[in-house]
């Protein structure tokens, strides 16, 4: 199929792309990468009227470390991230990540901007930033704002982003020296979209003991941590059954539904097998 007609418009700076998008209001929809938008233009499930292609505004294509907090601009592509020496360095859970992401051919155009603003609940990107407490910054008219992970994905394919508002960049904190972390992913072939995934961060905490963040995707609306599976690892470690533990306890937390790809019960499964999989690697990490 092809798409609607549309108009398009191509800025070459942010503050005129806002512009656009407050003028147009919910009529307009801006383009990344187009790897998610394109495809739901030609089959008409989106009918902008107003195209506002973001690519030629070329500061919000950065991957730059700045006193410790790597800071990625909205449309950086996917595949510079995961080439980026300082993100395999600094963040190693984000290049893995990125890496699961469906082809290399899609990743050399699809932007990390696009992928959170799209908010795909079987998506990488999202439950990676959510694990990692990342700041989303938007504009708008009003000014500029920043919203944390937690509050920015907030249903399927839905964000805190409002309408006439365009996010700019990302700004993830430092991980802490000895940090253990883990990135697993289930898919029916490789570069499909997943049908589970899991992200394990084990922290020093100050004081002693750990800091545990478990999210995981693909079971419902999108991205979410699940504090009964933290607690027991925040508590425990990778000591005796604790991984197995916290894998159950991910299992019982989430609501998987049955789909064309895979069951409720099988999504539950591989949540219990890849939680204790990637908890007993993130605790190997941090021991080595």
């Amino acid at each position: 199929m092809k798409p609607p007609p549309f108009a398009y418009e191509c800025p070459t700076e942010v503050a005129d792309a806002v512009a656009l998008l407050a003028a147009h209001g919910a009529d307009a929809r801006p383009l990344a990468g187009g790897q998610s938008l394109v495809p739901l233009l030609n089959f008409r499930l989106v009918r902008p009227a107003v195209l506002v292609d973001l690519n030629r505004i070329a500061a919000l294509a950065h991957v730059a470390v700045e006193d410790g907090t790597l800071r990625i601009g909205a449309m950086a592509r996917q595949a510079a991230v995961e080439a980026a020496p300082a993100v395999a360095r600094g963040w190693p859970i984000l290049t893995e990540a990125v890496g699961h992401i469906a082809h290399p051919q899609i990743r050399n155009r699809g932007t990390v901007g696009g992928s959170l603003a799209h908010n795909d609940p079987a998506a990488e990107l999202p439950a990676v930033m959510l694990a990692l407490d990342a700041e989303m910054t938007a504009r708008g008219p009003a000014g500029t704002r920043a919203i944390a992970a937690p509050d920015f994905f907030t249903d399927t394919m839905e964000t805190a982003l409002d309408a006439d508002e365009l996010l700019t960049g990302i700004a993830v904190p430092a991980l802490p020296e000895g940090t253990g972390w883990s990135f697993r992913e289930a898919a029916r072939r490789q570069g499909d979209f997943a049908l589970v995934a899991v992200c394990v961060l084990l922290r020093p905490a100050s004081g002693g003991g750990l800091n545990a963040r478990v999210v995981v995707t693909g079971t419902g609306n999108g991205p979410v941590r699940v504090p009964a599976a933290e607690a027991i690892l925040a508590a425990r470690g990778a000591a005796g059954d604790a991984c197995e533990a916290a894998g159950a306890a991910a299992a019982e937390a989430v609501e998987p539904m049955d789909d064309p790809h895979a069951p409720a019960w099988y999504r539950r499964r591989l949540v219990a097998a890849l939680t204790a999989r990637a908890s007993m690697e993130a605790a190997t990490g941090m021991e080595a």
